[in-house]
């Protein structure tokens, strides 16, 4: 069994190994929490299906290339669409942008200044945004 317990441990805690401090994105409430504090810094929210293997092999490789540090001023959401799909809706509604999953929104003073699915979510746009 050792070999097989090997095997199966490398799978094990790659979530915790994420660099990214994800704050769960869970009310609407926080909706009005991500406008207000979009004037500060910036926002970042990621939709994740928990079912779409294309959704996990998306946020594992932004979780990967995540190394913004305090002085980034950057906030990150991460929304689970299964659990909280009414409140996906909301964040279509309230900044205007279609539903799509996986998805990444970046919102600075209150806009969408980058939105991106699937593969065409880039981390290096990200950090392109918070160096200007």
């Amino acid at each position: 069994m050792g070999i097989f317990n090997n095997f199966f441990k490398s799978n094990e805690g790659s979530e915790s190994s994420s660099n990214c401090n994800w704050i769960p994105l869970t009310s609407n409430s926080q909706i009005e929490e991500i406008q207000a504090l979009s004037s500060e810094g910036t926002i970042v929210i990621f939709k994740h299906s928990t079912r779409c293997s294309i959704s996990s092999v998306v946020l594992s490789r932004f979780e990967k290339e995540c190394n913004f540090t305090s002085n980034d001023a950057v906030k990150l959401y991460l929304l689970d669409l299964l659990s909280f799909r009414t409140l996906s809706n909301s964040i279509a509604q309230v900044f205007n942008i279609p539903h799509q999953s996986p998805q990444l929104i970046v919102i600075k003073n209150n806009t969408v200044v980058y939105s991106a699915s699937h593969f065409s979510i880039s981390i290096d746009k990200v950090k392109t945004i918070l160096s200007q």
